[in-house]
């Protein structure tokens, strides 16, 4: 829909150009890339095939799970009251530090012990749904939480129970967040690549790679890559016309903690248990392994481990802000740019998550290697077009949120539009900015093949060297980087979570207009 309030702006049409025009770059690799091998771009044969089926097979039940899981889990932590909601809205935040293939290689590893052998799509489908939980419930919770204070009043006054209460009025205000998370979920699981390898569950991403090192087949690996860049494709397209037909404007502010349901009896044992069972999982049973491993742990340099975590931290830092950098100026632009060839960049560019870390690497490196680029700016940019996707779904839920008519008001009054991005835009969006920079993070410093790939030469993380000694099937000296990874993206949830917990006091202290 054309908009009559979104004047030509040269500036950020060509910010938005530049920022979208970055980002494209490496899917034009893999088209020049296509063209030239001969093989087709969707010539996947038949084990390519298979791998599809398997590919998508997981996406549509682990896109199921999520988004029923964790919109029950947001709407509990965010409109109901219960013993334990407090800690409990805390630990949904655990799995995001428990990468998929460390809880694929723990079960594994248990059911070895025990003399069962886990493996097959099943097993797969219940460790990505549980890796992945956390999108929906984050962008979820915070969506009831900041939303329908109003409209949630008028369903009460008019005699509403809690149940009838959030399908009539909460869920639908909620749609654009839970597609939201759902796609990323998606995403997450189209590149996926330690779980489905563990659990032998052949699927695009461990093809690719098969087919770009064990067959030295190329092309092949690029016809593989461009077939789950069009699954996802499909995903985002479908998230979007959700997003569009559920669009519903919401001006009556958050909730008040006071209008929260208490639940009492079994109804309170239930809400616990649906909330308890994700990270006690996803967490407990890492470090029951890790306890019943200490026979194995081996000593290793506190220097090494120090300089492994700082190598970390840097680029989980510098990529998150990157990612979110980029991320608001295709949000903003979504939203103020007329319907067009820009757009349609915009939408395309916002798609990096699609690609396979292997892939967007190797392209990397053939456009921008040649310049003298050092690969460690490689890596960061890489970094920032992977995971853009991540920091943009709940902008653009947030965005939902606003009516046009917020924006149409300002520039009347001869507001320019960095005017109205600083005093309008930005303290509304501070919320899923924070959580897309958190989750970002998080995926930065769990992320293995681009950082293998991309690294400068003697420069390893903590992801890397737990990929090199379980390579080396030292399960012992893996122990350690592991178990760092978690603390470290579970630390940065820990530090980012009070002053999101502030911020949203506040504002749920402040008075609906």
């Amino acid at each position: 829909m054309e908009r009559s309030w979104a004047p030509v702006r040269p500036g950020l049409s060509l910010l938005l150009t530049m920022t979208a025009g970055l980002n494209l770059l490496p899917f034009a690799a893999l088209l020049a890339f296509s063209l030239e091998g001969g093989g087709g771009f969707f010539n996947i044969g038949s084990d390519g095939l298979t791998q599809l089926s398997n590919t998508v097979l997981l996406v549509l039940f682990v896109g199921l799970g999520v988004g029923i899981w964790g919109t029950a889990i947001g709407w509990l932590t965010a409109c109901c009251q219960f013993p334990g909601k407090r800690w409990l809205t805390l630990a949904q935040l655990l799995p995001l530090a428990t990468p998929a293939y460390l809880q694929a290689a723990v079960i594994t590893d248990l059911g070895a012990r025990e003399g069962i052998q886990i493996y097959g799509l099943s097993w797969c489908i219940a460790v990505l749904i549980l890796a992945n939980l956390p999108y929906v419930v984050l962008l979820a919770r915070d969506n009831f939480r900041l939303s329908g204070r109003r409209q949630l009043e008028a369903s009460r006054s008019l005699g509403l129970g809690a149940w009838m209460s959030f399908f009539r009025v909460s869920l639908p205000l909620a749609i654009p967040a839970v597609t939201a998370g759902i796609a990323l979920a998606g995403m997450e699981v189209v590149n996926e690549y330690g779980a489905v390898e563990l659990l032998a569950v052949p699927t695009l991403s461990t093809g690719l790679l098969e087919r770009w090192q064990g067959q030295d087949d190329p092309p092949g690996a690029v016809a593989l890559a461009l077939t789950a860049l069009a699954v996802v494709a499909v995903l985002v397209a479908a998230e979007q016309w959700q997003r569009r037909k559920s669009r519903r404007w919401d001006m009556g502010g958050p909730t008040d903690p006071s209008d929260r349901w208490r639940l009492k009896g079994w109804r309170a044992f239930l809400a616990q248990g649906i909330c308890t069972f994700p990270p006690l999982i996803s967490v407990g049973l890492p470090l029951f392994w890790l306890v019943n491993s200490l026979d194995q742990l081996r000593n290793e340099s506190f220097g090494e481990l120090l300089e492994l975590s700082s190598h970390s931290l840097m680029l989980a830092v510098i990529g998150a802000g990157l990612a979110s950098a980029m991320a608001l100026i295709l949000a903003i632009g979504k939203r103020w740019i007329n319907p067009g060839p820009l757009r349609q960049a915009m939408f395309t560019a916002s798609l990096g998550y699609a690609v396979p870390g292997t892939v967007l690497a190797v392209a990397l490196l053939l456009l921008l290697s040649p310049l003298g680029i050092p690969p460690l700016i490689l890596l960061v940019f890489g970094y920032g077009n992977r995971f853009i996707a991540v920091a943009k779904g709940g902008l653009d839920a947030g965005l939902e949120r606003l009516a046009p008519s917020v924006d149409e008001a300002a520039i009347s009054l001869g507001e320019r539009w960095p005017g109205v991005l600083k005093r309008i835009h930005l303290p509304l969006l501070r919320s899923p900015l924070i959580l897309g920079a958190l989750l970002v993070f998080v995926d930065t410093v769990k992320e293995l093949p681009l950082t293998f790939a991309l690294r400068p030469f003697d420069f390893d993380t903590l992801a890397v060297r737990v990929f090199q000694y379980a390579g080396d099937e030292r399960l012992g000296a893996a122990i350690a980087p592991a178990l760092l990874i978690m603390l470290l993206g579970l630390g940065a949830t820990l530090l980012l979570i009070p002053k999101l917990s502030h911020r949203s006091a506040e504002v749920a202290n402040q008075p609906a207009n």
